[in-house]
């Protein structure tokens, strides 16, 4: 090993980038700052090396730099301790949170800044306590849901998605995981055995024969990202000249295998969304869920279920987000840097996210308190919460009616981004649940204009005019929202509160692609006396 102590190994790098940040940094981070072409990786004796002076360039400009660059773009009242930038992805995404994605949900921590009386000590004001009930009145996949549990805090969701709904009450649930696990390896034995003699697995063990030669080749890593990283590559000129000679191969198997990839029509989602292959394994697990003799285990399996189909859509791996038009082909995937390959099998995401689910089970179990939530499937802007408790006649009934509801945390819609409903499509089409895109507040196909906006005002304040009914009077509203049209003071207005505090916070790394200054703001709402 070289004796400059500028080159450090990799475990001895995240010592060093730990005492620089002053926060955890472990090997796997230096691992994939190296993987992505981020810092270099110097060998020497077959010893891989960072170099400190490229890593500390690295944090300086991503990292150091970063809370003084965004103040300067969003303004100095900028609360970056709602940032929350010392957690790693796998705090932000902790145990069930992370069951099935689910675009526009909050970070838990930011759940817990709000509801939790010990998180900061420097906090002025103390809003919920161990035993309060919380309100979520758009309730998505039940982030505040699960932050209450685990808080010691009661919490009713609200969603007009059914399948929002099947979500959020998925992750509170309670699970005889034993029982659970052997549901899931029975689905698993039979879906080998029903895809073992498949032409379309043995093209595929081909392809991937093919294409790791290709990329060993073309795309080596880390050296590949590195070179695109400094500008020494054209990475769209480059990665097009490849496409265009894998796609012969590509194109020779398909014909050598007699594979068919388009289903014979696209009138649904799955009918165009998913490769002729892939439709049929999705539509034969889900007949097998649909045994499950015991409700409860359906519902957490129909989720693992559909996030495995969620994965396996006909598109790049960098655009499951948005999709445009199936990919049937192969293509350069800019996430992994390489030729990659549209999904022929389930098989595989099926098997990550069976074991994935029952590890934050079992994570879950180990934080749950003894309090009750559930997410109710409805209009927040109309629905009686108190009815739809005392049918059911528990303890949760009797503690409801004594002592209210204490306040509300919920991130509502907003105007024109997103189509809730679309985002599930495939859920929709295979659980056969009912839509009601229209009862959406402030959807994407609504757009953003004069209208719109209209709308979306009466629509937040008829949530909050019908929720504020079941509220206790010293009730606190947090709504995570951000308000780029300024209509949050006419929905105060029009609710018959006073916004009294906002706290605005940066939002870092919304997604994969957009890393640019972001923020929200938490308005905090009590009643007009």
């Amino acid at each position: 090993m070289q004796n400059n102590s500028r080159f450090l190994t990799v475990k001895q790098a995240s010592e060093w980038a730990t005492n620089y940040l002053h926060r955890n940094v472990t090997p796997s981070n230096i691992s994939y700052l190296v993987q992505y072409g981020k810092i270099r990786k110097i060998g020497n004796n077959g010893t891989l090396l960072i170099d400190t002076n490229e890593l500390k360039h690295y944090y300086q400009s991503y990292h150091g730099e970063r809370e003084i660059n965004w103040k300067s773009k969003l303004g100095d009242d900028l609360n970056w301790l709602l940032s929350f930038d010392y957690l790693k992805e796998a705090d932000t995404t902790k145990h069930v949170h992370r069951l099935h994605p689910y675009k526009g949900k909050f970070i838990p921590q930011l759940v817990e800044y709000f509801l939790d009386s010990h998180t900061d000590k420097f906090k002025k004001e103390v809003y919920f306590k161990k035993g309060d009930i919380v309100l979520d009145p758009f309730c998505g996949s039940g982030t505040t849901l699960v932050q209450a549990n685990e808080l010691g805090i009661y919490a009713i969701g609200i969603d007009i998605s059914a399948f929002n709904v099947m979500i959020s009450n998925a992750k509170i649930g309670k699970y005889n995981l034993t029982e659970l696990y052997q549901e899931i390896s029975k689905i698993t034995k039979a879906l080998k055995q029903f895809i073992a003699d498949s032409n379309t697995i043995k093209f595929e063990a081909h392809l991937l024969e093919e294409l790791q030669k290709f990329n060993n080749k073309y795309f080596p890593s880390p050296r590949f990202r590195y070179e695109v990283e400094r500008g020494e590559i054209d990475e769209k000129k480059y990665s097009n000249e490849k496409v265009a000679m894998f796609l012969p191969i590509y194109l020779n198997l398909i014909r050598q295998y007699k594979i068919k990839l388009k289903q014979d029509k696209s009138d649904s989602f799955l009918d165009k969304w998913y490769l002729k292959h892939v439709r049929a394994e999705i539509e034969f697990v889900s007949s097998l869920v649909e045994k499950i003799k015991d409700s409860n285990l359906r519902k957490i399996v129909k989720i693992i279920l559909s996030r495995t189909i969620r994965s396996c859509r006909a598109t790049t791996h960098y655009d499951l987000a948005t999709l445009k038009e199936p990919i049937t082909t192969t293509y350069y995937c800019s996430k992994h840097g390489k030729i990659c390959k549209p999904l022929f099998s389930i098989l595989s995401w099926w098997e990550r996210y069976s074991e994935d689910t029952i590890k934050r089970l079992v994570e879950f179990d180990k934080l749950r308190t003894d309090t009750f939530q559930m997410c109710l499937t409805g209009d927040a802007r109309t629905i009686d919460i108190f009815s739809k408790f005392r049918r059911k006649r528990n303890k949760f009934d009797v503690l409801l009616k004594r002592q209210k509801i204490k306040g509300i945390f919920s991130s509502p819609p907003y105007v024109g981004l997103i189509n809730y409903h679309e985002q599930h499509a495939y859920a929709y089409d295979l659980f056969g649940f009912e839509r009601k895109d229209e009862l959406e507040i402030g959807p994407l196909f609504k757009g953003q204009g004069y209208e719109a906006k209209k709308l979306y005002i009466q629509g937040i304040s008829d949530v909050l005019n019908n929720c504020k009914k079941y509220l206790a009077e010293d009730y606190h509203i947090f709504l995570v929202a951000n308000d780029k049209f300024n209509l949050y003071p006419s929905i105060a207005e029009k609710s018959e509160m006073k916004i009294v505090n906002q706290f605005k916070r940066p939002v870092l790394n919304r997604t994969e692609r957009d890393k640019g200054a972001y923020s929200e703001i938490i308005f905090h709402l009590k009643t007009k006396l």
